[in-house]
């Protein structure tokens, strides 16, 4: 077994700063990646997933979605602005225990950020620091594997930037899937939205990789 070693913490809080600063930019209103959610919406999700853990269950198990929905509904009654500060301050909760908000935000806030970025206009690719693609590799090495389960074949993932590779699922004869850290971490996260993404591998395995519906939210 492998052991990773742990996330940095201080680039969750510099990503959900970052995040809150290109929410308050776009607007309310402004659309994202997440069908049917606007940018308020994204911002009531994360809210949610981090202040209440009963409504939070709702977004992966089908029974607690109507608790969700009504949770939804009543953070959307708020002023943006009011819902915005209190997902910078980041409140005492369980997701604010450092290595909590390390193991579960790390791509969380990355993907979100992004949802909102790419979906606005004439969006470029963020450069990112050395230090930030490292962090979000070895989140995605820890939870790649959740996250191209569906696809049912092998896959290998490759970063460009130091040609490191990543076993998500093992097998004879992987899909290798490349480019950098932050378009293949969007790209297994199900967002279409990408640059510079290369396939690998026998072409029925790469088709069924494509064809899958990959990510966790």
């Amino acid at each position: 077994m492998v052991t990773l070693p742990p996330l940095n913490a201080s680039y969750v809080r510099q990503e959900r700063t970052a995040l809150v600063a290109s929410a308050l930019r776009a607007g309310p209103d402004a659309p994202t990646l997440c069908e049917g959610w606007d940018v308020k919406d994204l911002v009531c999700h994360l809210l949610l997933r981090e202040n209440s853990l009963m409504a939070a269950a709702g977004i992966a198990v089908p029974a607690f979605a109507r608790l969700t929905d009504k949770e939804m509904k009543r953070l959307r009654k708020q002023p943006f602005e009011r819902l915005v500060e209190r997902l910078r301050s980041h409140r005492l909760t369980f997701f604010s225990l450092p290595p909590v908000d390390a193991a579960f935000n790390t791509l969380e806030y990355f993907v979100h950020h992004e949802d909102i970025r790419r979906a606005q206009p004439g969006w470029r690719r963020r450069p990112l620091s050395a230090e930030a693609n490292d962090v979000l590799w070895k989140a995605l090495r820890s939870q790649g594997p959740t996250l191209v389960r569906s696809t049912g074949v092998p896959v290998v993932v490759r970063r460009t930037d130091t040609e490191e590779r990543a076993t998500l699922l093992p097998g004879r004869s992987p899909v290798e899937l490349s480019g950098p850290v932050s378009e293949v971490v969007m790209y297994l996260h199900g967002r279409d939205e990408v640059r510079d993404i290369a396939f690998a591998g026998p072409d029925q395995k790469v088709a069924k990789v494509r064809r899958s519906s990959l990510g966790s939210f």
